[in-house]
């Protein structure tokens, strides 16, 4: 299998709740880690031979803009306890003739590992970079968290992740 390394300034994760009051928004580069996995003719994924990976993001580094937001967040999180939100892929297996895989995995967040399988798009943008695009709901209190709440700002449970990730093949 080939080994691409995730490029954490070309690399995001977006992140929208909902609140009561307003909706937030977070969006941020630095997502870093690898990818292994092999492509065939016309440069579509390989589901035969495999594939494994590995994803972190920072939690210092999720902003929504509001500082007062994004501290109870880092609370909530306890983010000196929990520093990083981490990913693993496990499986993949094609979900359309378009570049879309099924994708299963381990997400671990404050401590707390959950299994999950969503939709990812992955494509050779040359033959040593790859894009890997997708997007889950998450419900917070799977992982123990609370919803953040402010003042009279009361964040829902559920929140919509997106990834954005480019990787090229190391040497």
């Amino acid at each position: 299998m080939t080994r691409y390394r995730i490029v954490p300034e070309r690399s995001t994760v977006t992140i929208d709740a909902r609140s009561n009051v307003h909706p937030i928004h977070s969006e941020t580069a630095g997502l870093e880690g690898h990818v292994e996995l092999d492509l065939g003719a016309g440069g579509a994924v390989d589901p035969v031979a495999g594939a494994a990976g590995t994803l972190s993001l920072p939690v210092s580094r999720l902003r929504s803009g509001n500082r007062l937001e994004d501290r109870e967040l880092q609370r909530r999180i306890d983010a000196r306890r929990y520093p990083t939100i981490s990913g693993a892929l496990d499986a993949i297996e094609p979900a359309g003739d378009d570049g879309r895989y099924r994708v299963s995995g381990t997400v671990t967040f404050r401590g707390v590992a959950r299994p999950h399988t969503d939709e990812m798009t992955i494509r050779a943008v040359d033959d040593r970079t790859l894009s890997l695009s997708g997007r889950s709901r998450f419900d917070v209190r799977e992982w123990g968290m609370e919803p953040p709440r402010v003042l009279v700002l009361r964040v829902e449970p559920e929140v919509d992740v997106a990834v954005d990730i480019v990787a090229v093949a190391e040497a």
